[in-house]
Order: C-alpha cells, then sequence, then structure tokens
C-alpha cells in the first residue's frame, strides 16, 4: 500500500509530530511526505532523512486550509492512504478532504493493528475503540504522542511539483505566541500549571521552572479561559493531547476533561494544596502544600544542581 503523509511545520522547522508520523503508518507500506508552503527546502531535507520516507514531494501553498485541501486532493488519488498528525492543522485539513472525497475518515488514531483496523479513544478517552475500515482508501489522522518518532539517516529524494489551485479564500494575517520552549503536543517533560495560580503574571512561575527543566508549558482550560494562560497551551479534551515522560503539574485540581488530555503521561508530579484533589490521588508523587512556596523552593533546588 502507499502512504501520503501530509507534513507540519512552522517558522522552517519540521515538526516532531511528522516523525512520529511516518513512524506510525511506515509498517503500513511505502510512505511519501508532503510539504505544503513557501521556502520549505530546509523542512523537505529534514523530512527526507526519516526512516520509511521514499519520497519527499514540495508544493507551493496558498496559506489557507481550502488551498491546502485541493494540493492534497489532486495528490491523493495515488495513493491508499493519506495520514497527518490529529493536531489543529489536521482537524482541519482531513475532514475537508474527506468530504471531497466521499470517504469516512478515522481520526485521532493511537495504534495501527493492521492495513484496515485501527484503534482511537472514545468517551473523552475512558475507553478504546478498534475500527475496521472497509474503504478501499484511509484517511487518517493520528495522535502523534502514542507513537515513537522515526529515526533519521535516510536520505529520499526531494522533488518540486506543481499543483494549479484556485482558492476562493485569501491569507489576510497570521497571529502566534512567541515561545522557545519545547513543542507541547511531542515534548518529554511539560510543566502545566491551573487556576490556582490566579494571574497571568503568577504563570511566570511555571514558565521559570519549565524554562529550567527545559519543558513545555501547560495550562488548564480553566486558566486559559481566565487569561492566565495563550490558548495554545490548553492541555485536555478540547486542547491538546500530550504524552511526556514527566508531567508536572502545579495547582491543577483534575478535571475530567484535563485528565483525558494527560492520559499518556508516563510520570506525573503533582504540586497542590488539597490532598484529595483527583490529579493528586492519580500522580507518581505529590507535594502537598502552597505552591507559591514549593515551587520557589523547587527552582531553588534546581538552580543549585543544573547549570
Amino acid at each position: 500500500m502507499s502512504v501520503l503523509v501530509v507534513a507540519d511545520h512552522d517558522l522552517g522547522q519540521l515538526s516532531p509530530a511528522t516523525a512520529r508520523v511516518v513512524h506510525a503508518v511506515s509498517q503500513l507500506g511505502t510512505v511519501d511526505v508532503l510539504v505544503l508552503g513557501h521556502d520549505t527546502t530546509g523542512v523537505a531535507e529534514k523530512a527526507s532523512k526519516l526512516a520509511g520516507v521514499q519520497k519527499v514531494l514540495c508544493a507551493q501553498s496558498l496559506g489557507t486550509a481550502e488551498a491546502d485541501v485541493s494540493v492534497v486532493e489532486a495528490l491523493a488519488k495515488g495513493y491508499h492512504i493519506v495520514a497527518q498528525s490529529a493536531n489543529s492543522c489536521g482537524k482541519d485539513r482531513l475532514p475537508r478532504l474527506a468530504a471531497r472525497l466521499d470517504i469516512m475518515p478515522v481520526t485521532d488514531i493511537v495504534e495501527i493493528l493492521g492495513s484496515n483496523r485501527f484503534v482511537r479513544p472514545i468517551y473523552a478517552g475512558n475507553a478504546l475503540q478498534t475500527v475496521t475500515d472497509p474503504q478501499p482508501r484511509h484517511l487518517l489522522t493520528i495522535r502523534a504522542s502514542a507513537f515513537p518518532p522515526a529515526a533519521n539517516g535516510n536520505a529520499a529524494p526531494v522533488e518540486t511539483i506543481d499543483v494549479p489551485v484556485v482558492s476562493a479564500a485569501q491569507l489576510i494575517a497570521t497571529h502566534r505566541t512567541e515561545s522557545d520552549t519545547p513543542d507541547l503536543a511531542a515534548a518529554q517533560i511539560v510543566v502545566g500549571g491551573g487556576v490556582a495560580l490566579g494571574s497571568a503574571e503568577n504563570f511566570q512561575l511555571i514558565a521559570r521552572l519549565a524554562k529550567k527543566l527545559g519543558a513545555a508549558i501547560g495550562a488548564t482550560r480553566a486558566a486559559v479561559d481566565a487569561g492566565y494562560a495563550p490558548n495554545d497551551w490548553q492541555v485536555g479534551q478540547t486542547g491538546k493531547i500530550i504524552a511526556p515522560d514527566l508531567y508536572i503539574a502545579i495547582g491543577i485540581s483534575g478535571a475530567l476533561q484535563h485528565l483525558a488530555g494527560i492520559q499518556g503521561a508516563k510520570k506525573i508530579i503533582a504540586i497542590n494544596n488539597d490532598p484529595e484533589a483527583p490529579l493528586v490521588k492519580l500522580a507518581d508523587v505529590a507535594l502537598i502544600g502552597d505552591l507559591f512556596e514549593l515551587v520557589p523552593q523547587l527552582i531553588a533546588e534546581l538552580d543549585q544542581k543544573l547549570p
């Protein structure tokens, strides 16, 4: 079977999620990677190094979901499977593509059992569903955090293609949150903060600890809704799904929607003043006390032990 993976990239950097998606689908057949955008030479070169990639295709993009889907649609006819990470871009592109091709997509896959059998979470992650897809072609979104990344060392050829696209939509502007922290969806360490921090200024405690650990920053929906943290830090059922090696939850009680987003975390440390909080009971290690006392102490200890 032939597989087309639509790459995720930003600011000239290939997203770590792409390597995980390539690893996930490489068992299904030969993998080509599609890189959409302008000036993507560096991104394409990094994609070509991923193990399992047979070819990298570069296509110009008008910057809108409508135009991007037109490019993918033109190429999709030559592949049995089209896949992308189950992030905001994948959740936007693949359903649009599915509507155009009249194919039912299989979304948020966490395990691949065969060429047409996939496992996905349901009921806010409280159950896993095995789906058999009898369609001749498959459209898949992959939960990247559920799979290890593909190794480097490959040298796949890079090919520039020209796919004429007419779009009724026009990109006017882009708005982003500037950050030098790791990508939240693929980070090995995540420090998360809840509404108990009380303000955006107090959220700097989270940022300081995360910087010291080289970690990504996460937040609960309540903290985001209160304006303490930007939307792209939100972790949970309506935010990003993460699976870090270590998740440090600070001032987070553990609402069901948040727990659905961290089920893949290997180790959890909870810092909270409520020993009965659901996340405290779930944690591997719990520090009970005032976070405004415990977190500065933790940072001071790390300052002594880490460069």
